[in-house]
């Protein structure tokens, strides 16, 4: 039976990231000056998180879109190594503690997903998720939000969902989400939101 629970988004809200760490980083080992790197990976980017590449693959094509002259190795660290937890949600998570379910609704690929879950603790509050790479969907489009309620038995209108971008609000309000667009900068909007609607639906 539908319980209420806490859906989240993962980048910029429980992690920040600066793709910039990674193109600087690149850049040492390839022959492409650091700002040009991202766009030189934009047509693989997009079918590696939707699930149409393996991660060898993605690494393979990466790598020579780049003309990276370093390993597979170096270029999968590059590649995760520009996360970092955002301590105030790590905190609001910890307070809530067992009072709802807690899962994870990101577009992402398989290698950021393995390297977030087994590097930063703020993900030991959740109990599973949802990700664009294995749904083979992503956000905005309804389709990944249908497969998340489908999957974990969810009713939105008991589901508290957070996400930083508005495309993506828009689709869970207008699925009957209780939605909250986050920005890092305003983070006591979000306990407020979230303890009114822990107040309603837990009781507490």
């Amino acid at each position: 039976m539908p319980q209420p629970t806490l859906l989240s988004d993962i980048g910029n809200v429980l992690v920040t990231f600066d793709f910039s760490i990674a193109t600087r980083r690149a850049a040492a080992l390839c022959s492409w000056p650091a700002e040009s790197l991202a766009a030189r990976l934009e047509t693989i980017k997009g079918p590696f998180e939707n699930g149409e590449m393996d991660d060898a693959t993605f690494v393979k094509e990466a790598m020579v879109a780049l003309n990276f002259q370093g390993t597979a190795a170096e270029f999968e660290s590059i590649w995760c190594e520009i996360f970092t937890e955002n301590a105030l949600m790590e905190h609001t998570l910890a307070a809530i503690g067992a009072q709802v379910p807690l899962l994870l609704l990101s577009n992402t690929n398989n290698l950021h997903k393995d390297y977030l879950l087994r590097t930063f603790p703020i993900f030991r509050h959740f109990q599973d998720g949802v990700y664009s790479y294995s749904a083979k969907c992503s956000k905005p489009d309804a389709a990944i939000f249908q497969h998340t309620i489908s999957r974990f038995d969810l009713d939105p209108a008991q589901t508290f969902y957070i996400d930083d971008l508005e495309a993506n609000i828009a689709t869970a309000r207008r699925l009957g989400f209780q939605a909250h667009l986050y920005d890092i900068h305003q983070h006591s909007l979000l306990e407020a939101e979230l303890a009114a609607w822990l107040s309603r639906a837990v009781g507490k």
